[in-house]
């Protein structure tokens, strides 16, 4: 076994890790700096677009080992970072299509 120690990096920073928000500065935006950000899409949505919406909370994912074809796995890591969740996206559009033709 190995003597390495493993942790958590740091979240005294208050710096959002890679492709996470900054939460705090969110909360912070006025109405005004938002709609200036947005894109220009968003401009035209009526303003009760949100009021049916229903918040989504992921799934915890459990950690398993897969062997999968080298080249595979080659091509979901080429296609950028957090290749695990589209090839758990992959798996998940098949269970569905799977389902679905069962009905």
């Amino acid at each position: 076994m190995s003597a390495k120690r493993t942790s958590k990096p740091s979240r005294k920073s208050g710096k959002p890790r890679k492709g996470r928000a900054n939460l705090a500065r969110l909360r912070k935006a006025t109405e005004a700096q938002i709609r200036r950000t947005s894109p220009p899409e968003l401009a035209d949505l009526p303003a009760d677009f949100f009021a049916d919406a229903v918040l989504v909370q992921p799934t915890p994912k459990k950690p398993i080992s897969l062997r999968v074809d080298e080249d595979v796995l080659r091509w979901f890591k080429a296609q950028g970072p957090r290749y695990q969740s589209r090839m758990n996206a992959v798996l998940r559009a098949y269970m569905a299509a799977a389902k679905k033709g069962a009905a």
